[in-house]
């Protein structure tokens, strides 16, 4: 009974006893009913409510049970997660459900990339089949889940392996300790040589090279693609089983490269001990033009400094190593930055932002990642008259003069000039009160 019946019970009471008008009754009594139907209704709600969310929790067991789930609406990449009985095919380049009940068909087409813009990836179709009676017979049975991506698109940059395959295939893999297999198209040997050590502590099981590939496997879950969060970190909440961080990535990569430090130097307890300084060298463009000063500003402010150029065909397990041995990281815009994720936590990452309006790029790529992963990041946006494209074009070039209007123009404009061309000259007075931050920073600890 609601709150109503009751109170308009003793009032109908109360003034049938003084004799009250009838009208005044049978006005009470048109309330009551109303009050009996809003009751009548909230019963109903509340039914259709748990017949709702019932029937979101069966879909939930079907899905479960045997079905594909496709994301293809994320802000980078496309992805399934197929449950069941499913088949791969190697040759056809494609993924196949047995439905447990009939179903019907049902067709996906998935670059297993996770950038779904990137070329030179091969599509793959997944499909949830009708009937049983349509899928290809099981040539080999795994007991283990897979995860069938690509090293196409940008693999072969240090920045992209990470971003784009490596993080996320530690949020996809992990939840596994191991047990699951890798399906790869676009196999690239010297890449996977690269990371050997890396992908072996995220499978147990040899890598299938999918393209090659013309046995018909079985597996009780494929994950098709991967799926990346935002550039070269993770959204904890929508890594799949257990919450993963890009903390937890980097601890991961001190495990399994066995890296000393988990911490910077403490100044607190070594107060004469130097922190030590990496300063990325770049062979090419975007190369620090008076290096030599930057070194010198860096010993003035109180560090040891090293100067090292990353090699591409360097093996990672040496240079994380090195890299960890450091307490701050200093370069240009770039790849070599990437390195970031063998620093100790705590320790301090600089990075210097060409000229040219980069700052909201520097910050995505590097910043964000950077905080992420638990360091202290500290940028430096260089001035035009430290860039040598101010030599270059003259003070009255549009790259100089308007750096909004090249990005009105299109990237390729941005890459070419601010990317591709330019040099800087950092000015050591400016930059100094940088490092002092850096130095500060590590006093903290």
């Amino acid at each position: 009974m609601c709150w109503c019946e009751v109170k308009l019970g003793k009032r109908l009471k109360s003034w049938a006893q003084r004799h009250l008008n009838v009208g005044f009754v049978v006005g009470f009594l048109l309330l009551l009913v109303t009050c009996l139907v809003v009751s009548q209704q909230f019963v109903t709600s509340a039914s259709n409510f748990v017949t709702t969310e019932a029937q979101r929790i069966t879909d939930k067991q079907q899905i479960e049970k045997g079905q594909v789930v496709c994301d293809t609406e994320g802000p980078f990449s496309d992805s399934c997660e197929v449950d069941g009985h499913v088949r791969t095919n190697g040759t056809a380049v494609s993924v196949a459900i047995v439905p447990t009940l009939w179903s019907e068909r049902r067709e996906w087409r998935i670059r297993p990339y996770s950038r779904r813009t990137a070329s030179g990836v091969k599509e793959v179709t997944v499909t949830q089949l009708q009937v049983q009676a349509a899928a290809p017979p099981c040539k080999v049975t795994h007991n283990v889940p897979a995860i069938l991506f690509s090293l196409g698109g940008y693999t072969g940059n240090f920045w992209h392996d990470f971003s784009d395959v490596l993080v996320p295939l530690f949020v996809a893999s992990r939840r596994y300790g191991g047990e699951v297999q890798f399906l790869i198209s676009n196999i690239n040997p010297w890449w996977l040589a690269k990371y050997e050590t890396l992908l072996w502590r995220l499978s147990k099981y040899d890598a299938v090279d999918l393209d090659a590939d013309v046995q018909v496997r079985c597996f009780p879950h494929v994950t098709v693609g991967l799926r990346m969060h935002k550039e070269f970190s993770i959204v904890p909440e929508w890594a799949p089983g257990v919450r993963l961080s890009m903390a937890d990535f980097t601890r991961f990569l001190r495990e399994t490269y066995a890296l000393p430090r988990g911490a910077p130097v403490s100044l607190t307890r070594e107060p004469d001990k130097k922190p030590r300084l990496l300063l990325i060298h770049r062979g090419h463009y975007r190369q620090f033009v008076n290096e030599q000063e930057i070194v010198r500003a860096a010993e003035a402010v109180g560090f040891e400094v090293v100067v090292m150029e990353p090699r591409g065909d360097a093996r990672v397990d040496e240079q994380a190593r090195t890299v960890n041995s450091f307490d701050v990281l200093l370069g240009m815009h770039g790849a070599g930055l990437t390195n970031a994720v063998f620093l100790p936590a705590g320790a301090v990452l600089i990075q210097v932002v060409p000229y040219g309006k980069l700052e909201p790029m520097a910050r995505r790529e590097f910043g964000e990642p950077a905080a992420d992963m638990g360091l202290k990041y500290l940028d430096y946006s260089v001035t035009a008259r430290e860039s040598t494209l101010l030599e270059m074009l003259g003070p009255d070039h549009p790259v100089i003069r308007d750096p909004e209007s090249v990005h009105r123009s299109g990237w390729d404009k941005v890459a070419e000039f601010y990317l591709g061309k330019q040099d800087v000259r950092i000015d050591v007075a400016r930059f100094a009160p940088t490092l002092s931050q850096a130095l500060h920073h590590l006093r903290q600890q």
